[in-house]
């Protein structure tokens, strides 16, 4: 059983950082699809960013693409999401993830995952983002 807890939400002004940071255990170091949503207010949780354990391959959906980075800490066992050019319409709550299938390729990683509505994951508990403009 994977184990996810985020940390490192908090408030910023518009145009600042943020580094998400999330611990995981249980999860395969040789190959596992791990990812970063968000639930803004009112709406339904999207996908942000998947990376595949193996071999640090990355994907991005278009609300992350150019402005987060997704990346693991194997000496710290996170997965870590550094969002930069922070607006006031990323204000929500932001999740990590584990697709529950470990054997699940790499292909599928990069290329489906994150378009798999978040079916067949294991979360954690999510951190708040408050962006002010």
């Amino acid at each position: 059983q994977v184990n996810l807890e985020e940390s490192g939400g908090g408030s910023v002004e518009a145009g600042g950082s943020l580094r998400l940071s999330c611990a995981v255990s249980g999860h395969s170091r040789t190959g596992h699809c791990l990812g970063w949503y968000r639930q803004l207010p009112g709406k339904e949780r999207e996908a942000l960013a998947a990376i595949y354990t193996g071999d640090s391959t990355t994907s991005y959906t278009d609300s992350a693409k150019g402005r987060f980075t997704v990346s693991l800490d194997n000496a710290k066992n996170t997965m870590d999401l550094q969002m930069n050019r922070l607006t006031p319409e990323d204000t929500g709550t932001y999740f990590c993830a584990a697709f529950r299938d470990p054997y699940a390729p790499r292909d599928f990683c990069a290329n489906k995952y994150l378009a798999n509505g978040g079916r067949h994951n294991s979360w954690g508990q999510g951190t708040q983002v408050t962006v002010s403009a």
